[in-house]
């Protein structure tokens, strides 16, 4: 029953984190981070969102598109955690779909 406590011995490992995954969390964190800032300013001006806010959304995109990219060629990698590479496709996922949303309601 609780054998979990009882573990003997370590387990050692080759496996890494890989440094693309990571990159691909970092540019998710940037990008969803960026893409919340200009929303919650633009809704402190009451909807009137200038130039650069849209520069920031497409700057976003730019950035998710690439962790994106980073995200699916690290998690095809050998002997790797998954933990980031999967959480950089999450953030990217979300950042892109957050973006083509606004920009869509924009055209809307």
């Amino acid at each position: 029953m609780f054998r979990f406590l009882n573990k003997s011995g370590y387990i050692f490992t080759n496996k890494k984190n890989p440094k693309r995954g990571i990159m691909s969390t970092v540019l998710g964190i940037i990008s969803v981070v960026s893409v919340c800032i200009a929303v919650y300013l633009t809704y402190r001006n009451r909807g009137d969102a200038p130039m650069q806010y849209g520069a920031v959304i497409v700057l976003s995109i730019i950035y998710a598109g690439i962790g994106l990219i980073l995200g699916i060629r690290s998690s095809m990698e050998q002997d790797i955690f998954r933990f980031f590479p999967v959480t950089g496709i999450l953030f990217n996922v979300a950042a892109m779909a957050a973006c083509s949303f606004i920009l869509y309601m924009g055209v809307v």
